[in-house]
């Protein structure tokens, strides 16, 4: 039974997440015009699509008795999961430990640690991500009173999205007559992915639904951690468990400085300012669109804002590719189309 309190106070913070506005960005790219369709995540309470995923979980966890008024939240991550995590726990009550690599940027800790939450920093040395998932699980072992929301394998990230981020992207698009072909999304968790995929192969059964992933670092494609990259985020070393490859298309790759260059562009020519995955997120579309089609839909997500990427390329000078996308692209206009309120 969910208790009275935590009840409202999940009511309360479910008016503040989801229900995002879809953008429409109309562009050209070598003078060939198109339109993309975003979902402007960075709406969210702490600015990021992750607030979706952490509110889903701790929602599941109350109403099945997973979770207890006195537990420690403990989660590994990159960042963005546990400001969602740091921030909805300080509204429940709960002390939130974040275990995180310590090569993200200042600002993601920073902004943790504003929550009320610990941050423990994990070295490559130690591991990296995956050898914080170690140390996370052996320390459940021996503390009681801790919950571990388990992003990369918990069903309810997933469903936050099939039953959420889902629904509003194709009821927003049913509202300007429109039927998406494809949608595409970086990996982090794949909850974003795998939701929005899975309501899309029940409505919407022939569009496409491609991962996305840093061509420095196709984890996806190899099966295995491989290069590195500068996408904070996406491709964690390792492939999520709630991810099924044989139910989506092939992996898209996208270079990171290009995803840079893109998000600048997103800021400096729209007043969009959002994450550097954002701006990978905009070239995966524009590459699908490229092959199916000018006339095509296809839709993404903008995960993030840009504050939390202050002190990194993004807000430096990077050099031009030959093979990068975002040099050929004029962004012309922005329109948004409002989500349904719920009832």
């Amino acid at each position: 039974m969910l208790p009275t309190d935590c009840r409202r106070t999940l009511g309360k913070l479910s008016a503040l997440i989801g229900h995002t506005p879809l953008l429409e960005l109309c562009y050209t790219h070598d003078g060939v015009p198109g339109r993309i369709f975003a979902k402007c995540e960075q709406m969210n309470l702490t600015g990021s699509i992750k607030d979706r995923m952490a509110l889903s979980i701790l929602d599941h966890a109350y109403r099945e008795g997973l979770i207890q008024p006195d537990d420690t939240i403990i989660e590994v991550t990159s960042g963005n999961t546990g400001i969602a995590f740091a921030a909805l726990g300080a509204a429940l009550g709960h002390r939130v430990e974040i275990y995180m690599p310590d090569w993200m940027s200042r600002e993601r800790v920073d902004i943790i640690r504003s929550y009320g939450a610990t941050v423990v920093p994990v070295t490559r040395e130690a591991g990296g991500f995956v050898g914080a998932l170690r140390l996370v699980d052996e320390l459940a072992d021996t503390r009681s009173h801790v919950f571990l929301p388990l992003q990369f394998a918990n069903q309810a990230n997933v469903d936050a999205h099939r039953l959420g981020t889902g629904v509003e992207l194709t009821q927003q698009l049913a509202s300007e007559g429109l039927r998406p072909d494809a949608f595409v999304a970086g990996v982090g968790t794949g909850g974003t992915i795998m939701g929005v995929g899975l309501h899309l192969r029940k409505t919407h059964p022939l569009a496409r639904v491609h991962p996305v992933e840093p061509a420095e670092s196709p984890v996806l494609s190899t099966g295995c951690k491989v290069g590195t990259h500068r996408i904070q985020g996406i491709s964690d070393e390792f492939i999520p468990a709630i991810v099924d490859l044989s139910l989506l298309d092939r992996p898209i790759p996208v270079s990171d400085g290009d995803s840079i260059l893109m998000a600048q562009k997103l800021a400096a020519s729209l007043g969009l300012a959002v994450g550097i995955s954002s701006g990978c997120n905009f070239l995966a579309a524009l590459a699908v669109q490229k092959e199916l089609g000018p006339n095509s839909i296809v839709a993404t997500v903008f995960s993030d804002d840009n504050k939390k990427y202050l002190s990194t390329g993004l807000l430096q000078s990077e050099p031009l590719r030959d093979h990068y996308l975002s040099p050929g692209v004029q962004l012309k206009s922005l329109r948004v189309i409002a989500a349904p309120r719920p009832a």
